[in-house]
């Protein structure tokens, strides 16, 4: 027995096809941007409330290199970027993701001009990559708080410490 294609596949867009899905997302439209390794509470929630923002929601992922260059570790990211998409795509709160090569999404934001621009609340608003043109376009942009102290740096050292404190 076959199976149909998951509908969320539908949402990853590499970055070539994003003009011409842009079109079809209803308005107003969230812009974050991020790793999304290993993803947790924390990812899931802040998803969550930059969605509530707007009425569409893109995702823009650093791909493998670009996470690499980020210096989070010689062995990150520890899933490959179609398997992050995968899974972020999978996501209610998530409309279409896409992803950068780039050491920062400020092309891509450029590209996109959201009507708000969102980041996690280690980011204060005036170092968001793309606020000020954001703002002098007359969007917003936010810094949200975390209500979950997690962390996929955390979690992969617990796990290599096999679980223990």
């Amino acid at each position: 027995m076959s199976y149909p294609t998951p509908r969320f596949e539908a949402k990853i867009c590499p970055p070539e096809q994003l003009a011409e899905r842009l079109a079809g997302l209803p308005r107003p439209l969230v812009f974050t941007n991020g790793c999304f390794d290993i993803l947790h509470r924390g990812h899931v929630t802040y998803l969550a409330q930059a969605r509530e923002l707007g009425a569409s929601l893109i995702l823009a992922l650093n791909t493998d290199d670009s996470v690499r260059r980020l210096g989070k570790g010689n062995d990150r990211p520890v899933n490959a970027l179609p398997l992050r998409a995968a899974v972020a795509a999978a996501l209610e709160s998530v409309s279409l993701v896409t992803w950068f090569d780039e050491d920062t999404p400020a092309g891509l934001i450029a590209e996109i001009c959201p009507d708000i621009l969102v980041k996690g609340g280690d980011w204060p608003v005036d170092k968001i990559v793309g606020s000020h043109e954001t703002l002098a376009r007359g969007g917003e942009v936010h810094s949200i708080p975390f209500l979950h102290q997690t962390s996929t740096t955390e979690t992969l050292r617990k796990v290599r410490a096999g679980g223990r404190e």
